[in-house]
């Protein structure tokens, strides 16, 4: 058991395209993870979360035959989350509301230039941590979700990329709009 815990996700994949049994061990690896960007894009409560959770797991089990070995496979999976996420505000007709209470020391570093510099003149306190919160609200959901993805989920410009299906170039392009943004936005 323990050797297939050491698996990589696309040895895991082949495992499970023979015996769906080892999807646990995908859902396990990925469990908390998923979690938290569900908690982060949706800002639902725990039971309507696991709710999205199993129904995206459900996905992820129907669609292992038509993984791209090719692809990153967490980008994979993060695409069909985002994916379920937007249709579930379709069809539960919510709109769309985030939270980012489970890590706000993270809030400051968006702020951050190319040098690690936070080039806006900010503190790292409860004010400021609120006051970046409520700026980053005021973003449309596509900015949103692009720091989401690149500052809370720590995914690179080419994860981004297969998650939103959009190039790398624009990830970059889209990442220093959505900090401009929020700076105007901290200053409103």
């Amino acid at each position: 058991m323990q050797d297939i815990k050491n698996k990589t996700d696309n040895e895991l994949v082949i495992l499970i395209r023979k015996n769906p049994e080892y999807l646990s061990y995908i859902i396990d690896r990925y469990r908390l993870k998923l979690s938290k960007y569900i908690s982060r894009r949706t800002n639902v409560d725990n039971h309507e979360k696991e709710d999205i959770l199993q129904d995206v797991f459900i996905k992820i089990y129907r669609n292992i035959n038509d993984y791209d070995d090719g692809l990153i496979f967490s980008s994979w999976v993060y695409r069909i989350t985002h994916n379920h996420i937007i249709d579930w505000y379709r069809k539960n007709k919510k709109h769309i509301s985030i939270s980012l209470d489970d890590d706000e020391s993270k809030l400051i570093y968006i702020l951050q230039d190319e040098n690690n510099i936070v080039d806006v003149q900010l503190e790292c306190d409860q004010g400021n941590i609120n006051l970046i919160k409520n700026a980053i609200k005021k973003l449309s959901e596509d900015y949103q979700e692009i720091l989401i993805l690149k500052f809370f989920e720590d995914k690179s410009y080419q994860e981004i990329s297969d998650i939103l299906k959009i190039s790398t170039s624009s990830v970059g392009v889209k990442i220093n709009r959505a900090k401009k943004l929020l700076k105007q936005k901290i200053y409103e």
